[in-house]
């Protein structure tokens, strides 16, 4: 008895199931917004809790009859419901507009961790010696690269290049280049630690002369050492003496 029951509500079941899918027809639609990304958009019958997802036009096409709900749903937009009416399934351009859903940061913070580096972070040895770009060609220029059989100096040889390099005078060159990067180094130093108004009204050099006293103060190696050091003050101090010596070589060259 248990058994004859329970076929009758499979077969009951069954019956209203292809009913319902019966009274169901194909809708086709689409889609719309102020985007182009509409991939991947799901829409939902509530009714029957089928489920399919939008091509890259933003079509689509689901089971689903008059007085049914179709849900919208995707990450990048907001949540749309549907009640579909019978005139939906005439429609051959039936449309869904959809809202993007923005994402706005409350803050951003950005913190700057003195103490994390190259070196901390094991990109680089520990104590390394920094290389510029001319100083890097002149250790190229420069380095004897000794190489050896069994890691030691017997039977090993010391490339010829430092030397064709002294003799042909690219050392030489190559020497002045490091130079003048250095003293290019400190003129942006300099420039960027005091302003033009600084060496006209307070030190009282005279404005074409401005770039000579600049040439002239970090051709001093204490100076260029106290203004490495950033030490604004020092700087400042050290840079008025030479001031004063600079004005008095100008009136001597007038005279």
């Amino acid at each position: 008895m248990f058994q004859k029951i329970t076929c009758f509500l499979i077969v009951l079941a069954g019956q209203t199931c292809l009913s319902q899918t019966q009274d169901r027809a194909i809708l086709s639609g689409k889609v719309v917004s102020n985007t182009s990304d509409l991939e991947g958009v799901y829409v939902i019958n509530a009714q029957t809790e089928e489920t399919v997802t939008t091509d890259a036009s933003g079509s689509f096409s689901i089971l689903a009859k008059a007085d049914d709900i179709l849900v919208f749903s995707s990450i990048s937009f907001k949540e749309k419901r549907i009640l579909l009416k019978s005139e939906d399934f005439s429609n051959l351009n039936f449309m869904v507009n959809l809202s993007m859903v923005m994402y706005q940061l409350q803050e951003v913070v950005v913190k700057k961790y003195d103490n994390i580096n190259a070196e901390k972070l094991g990109i680089i040895p520990a104590g390394q010696k920094k290389y510029s770009a001319a100083e890097r060609k002149l250790e190229t220029a420069t380095a004897l690269n000794a190489t050896a059989n069994g890691g030691g100096m017997v039977g090993g040889s010391i490339s010829a290049d430092p030397l064709l390099n002294f003799f042909s005078g690219r050392t030489a060159m190559l020497k002045k280049e490091v130079a003048v990067e250095k003293k290019e180094f400190f003129m942006r130093l300099l420039e960027n630690m005091f302003s033009l108004d600084h060496f006209i009204d307070r030190l009282k050099i005279p404005a074409e002369y401005v770039k000579g006293f600049e040439y002239y103060a970090i051709e001093n190696e204490k100076f260029t050492i106290i203004l490495n050091s950033k030490n604004k003050t020092s700087t400042e101090f050290l840079l008025g003496e030479l001031a004063v010596k600079y004005k008095e070589m100008l009136s001597g060259e007038n005279k």
